[in-house]
């Protein structure tokens, strides 16, 4: 049982990380492309971190519970 919920969590923190990450860089990777990587990878780490802590994890939780109520399931 430990497994699968690692593993949900895990899959949970992907759908917000990598969507997250493609579009940062998406939209300031010119600008960023300049800068040496320990800073970059501080401003992105910066911005990303705090979202997904915050906004990202808690909003996927969130359609998850309505999906999961919606079927009569509770996960």
């Amino acid at each position: 049982m430990k497994t699968k919920a690692k593993l949900t969590t895990s899959l949970k923190m992907w759908v917000v990380i990598y969507p997250s990450i493609t579009l940062l860089l998406y939209l300031f990777g010119q600008p960023l492309a300049g800068l040496p990587l320990y800073q970059r990878t501080l401003l992105l780490t910066v911005v990303l971190v705090p979202w997904i802590a915050f906004a990202g994890l808690p909003l996927v939780n969130f359609i998850i519970r309505r999906i999961s109520f919606k079927n009569g399931k509770m996960l």
